[in-house]
């Protein structure tokens, strides 16, 4: 496969997640790998995700994460259409949700706030923080106008891993991968 080709990549790449027959399985793994590498973590404040075409379901375990001190939270993005980023409102089970522009399901009328961590749903990912996402564009930009930057980390299945992938020049690298294997790298440690 031409990796110059990303749109083409891209759908491979869901097509090969949505068919990872234990996957559920893979889940659960990543779901201790995250559990544990939070442990030594310091943010106090989160932002996430909600899960779409079959990616990796961060919820469950920061759920966890939040639930050890009451003055953690977690955030889901909210897209800022004006300026195609993203802005992280508060997010707990049973919050009320409604869907976005894209169908994707976001928090309604909670709390607008700074995440200190993100943890990023990789496509695919390369070398030395290279994430491959849906091609929107919209976690570079919002990692290039928060600040302070706050830490990322790439979630994604092994599967994912392209060795020859290429950074664009608007790419922002991640600070850490995390796949059902373990830490891929971690640039702190």
């Amino acid at each position: 496969m031409d990796l110059n080709d990303k749109p083409a990549l891209r759908h491979k790449l869901i097509q090969d997640r949505l068919n990872l027959p234990d996957r559920l399985a893979l889940a659960a793994q990543m779901q201790e790998v995250l559990r544990v590498w939070l442990v030594r973590r310091r943010e106090t404040t989160i932002g996430a995700y909600w899960p779409i075409k079959g990616e990796f379901d961060p919820l469950p375990a920061l759920y966890r994460w939040s639930e050890a001190h009451p003055d953690r939270r977690i955030g889901l993005p909210v897209v800022d259409k004006q300026h195609g980023t993203l802005r992280f409102h508060v997010w707990y089970p049973g919050c009320p949700m409604e869907d976005d522009a894209y169908g994707i399901p976001k928090p309604k009328d909670t709390e607008v706030f700074e995440p200190q961590l993100l943890v990023v749903p990789c496509v695919g990912y390369g070398p030395c923080g290279l994430r491959l996402g849906y091609g929107g564009g919209f976690m570079d930009r919002t990692l290039a106008e928060l600040r302070p930057r706050p830490a990322t980390v790439g979630v994604g299945y092994a599967h994912g891993f392209q060795p020859l992938l290429k950074a664009e020049t608007h790419d922002v690298p991640l600070d850490a991968m995390i796949t059902e294997e373990g830490v891929v790298w971690d640039k702190n440690g």
